[in-house]
């Protein structure tokens, strides 16, 4: 029975080279030669006895049975870690690396506390390692989903099977335009007008999600906030930001509101994290510390 139990070491290889997507991608992070990565996985393979995947001129990919073998990886390497933290907490003290993602401009939302969770969090439990991600709201619950991330906060449209979303609160978003478009100095502008100018898109929004913003089609699409409001700023295009993120344009004069009473929405930010990991010590101490920040005292 010892035998098909493969060593944690080569499972750990074999994560990072499903991750970078390659021998050779997988170098730095593992500090291995492509040589030593290529016997090890072989090792791996021969203790396994199957193929777990392709690798030559072709590219890199998993086989069907090492695409099951990678899930059923994850998961184990997941519990491992928890179990670790387990062991640590019953000792009275939190060690290992807390992964945390978040979506960007969130630093000036004073709904969102983050800064002071962490660093609560971090008097609390000096000994965890931080490491924090900011990524799109689909990058994010990909990280969650596979384990690079223990647990991410965002709004998400759309939803994945296999995470738990904790409701946190409402992010109030407006349709903004610059003082260098043609609407800035207009008033009582009718819906249609505004429907027909530029309008910058999300890349993660659906074509159902952008309709029910108001609008058809998008002229630009961006990413993340910071190059939403580069578009917006330039004249060139209108589009929805934070009412947090874009105050302080507003209160230079170098954006306003369009339509405050037609084009508007609220979005829902949510605690992330993959199911059947909620009792982790270390998610469940951020958890229970961001929470704690978010209640009003």
């Amino acid at each position: 029975m010892a035998s098909a139990l493969p060593d944690l070491k080569l499972l750990r290889i074999f994560v990072s080279v499903v991750r970078h997507q390659g021998f050779a991608n997988a170098q730095r992070e593992l500090n291995l030669s492509t040589s030593a990565i290529s016997t090890y996985m072989s090792q791996l393979e021969s203790a396994l006895g199957i193929v777990l995947c392709h690798r030559g001129r072709g590219g890199f990919s998993l086989t069907s049975k090492g695409e099951l073998f990678h899930q059923e990886t994850l998961r184990l390497l997941a519990e491992m870690d928890g179990f670790e933290q387990y062991a640590a907490a019953l000792k009275g003290e939190l060690r290992g690396t807390l992964n945390l993602g978040v979506i960007d401009s969130t630093v000036g939302d004073r709904a969102l506390p983050l800064a002071d969770a962490i660093g609560a969090y971090s008097l609390e439990h000096p000994a965890v390692h931080l490491h924090l991600s900011v990524s799109s709201p689909y990058e994010l619950q990909l990280g969650v989903q596979d384990n690079r991330l223990d647990l991410a906060i965002g709004a998400f449209s759309t939803r994945m099977s296999g995470l738990v979303y904790q409701p946190l609160y409402r992010e109030q978003h407006w349709l903004y335009c610059s003082n260098r478009h043609s609407l800035f100095t207009e008033r009582r502008i009718p819906e249609q007008v505004i429907t027909q100018q530029r309008m910058v898109g999300r890349g993660y929004w659906s074509q159902a999600e952008l309709a029910r913003h108001g609008f058809k089609h998008s002229a630009a699409t961006v990413e993340s906030m910071e190059a939403q409001l580069i578009l917006v700023l330039s004249g060139a295009y209108i589009g929805y930001l934070p009412e947090h993120y874009a105050q302080a344009w507003v209160d230079k004069g170098d954006l306003r509101v369009l339509s405050p009473a037609t084009f508007g929405y609220q979005a829902p930010f949510s605690l992330i994290i993959r199911r059947g990991r909620s009792r982790e010590p270390l998610i469940q101490t951020f958890r229970d510390r961001l929470k704690a920040q978010l209640t009003p005292a």
